[in-house]
């Protein structure tokens, strides 16, 4: 499994009440208050060439899997790393991270977020 410190598939899965982002569209498919203290938030997301999520942070750990497509991660501070499909990766809890649709094709992630109970599931970071 790759380990993406380098960033993630920022913000591509928000629960219900988010606003919807332009070229972004996501699919909550599943959400568990799971493990004691911790709502685990499971998700698909589908971004259109060239489309930004936003720099934002979680409050807990978010893996994912690539599905199709490409996009390049980001974090402050690292090198960009560009993830393909079959790539998977795993960013911290409060990273700052963002992520952009690269190529001609959408991308789709499915993404895990296992984040503290009663906090929202991402907030934009500057």
């Amino acid at each position: 499994m790759l380990r993406v410190v380098a960033g993630a598939v920022a913000a591509l899965l928000l629960v219900s009440g988010a606003t919807a982002q332009e070229g972004i569209k996501r699919t909550p498919l599943q959400k568990v208050d799971f493990p004691d203290g911790y709502t685990t938030v499971t998700g698909l997301a589908e971004i259109q060439p060239g489309v930004s999520a936003g720099r934002h942070t979680h409050p807990g750990i978010e893996t994912g899997y690539v599905l199709e497509g490409e996009t390049v991660m980001s974090i402050d501070g690292q090198p960009d790393q560009t993830m393909k499909a079959g790539d998977s990766y795993t960013i911290p809890a409060g990273v700052p991270h963002d992520a952009k649709a690269v190529g001609e094709r959408p991308v789709k992630v499915i993404a895990v977020y296992v984040v503290e109970r009663g906090k929202p599931l991402a907030t934009p970071a500057p």
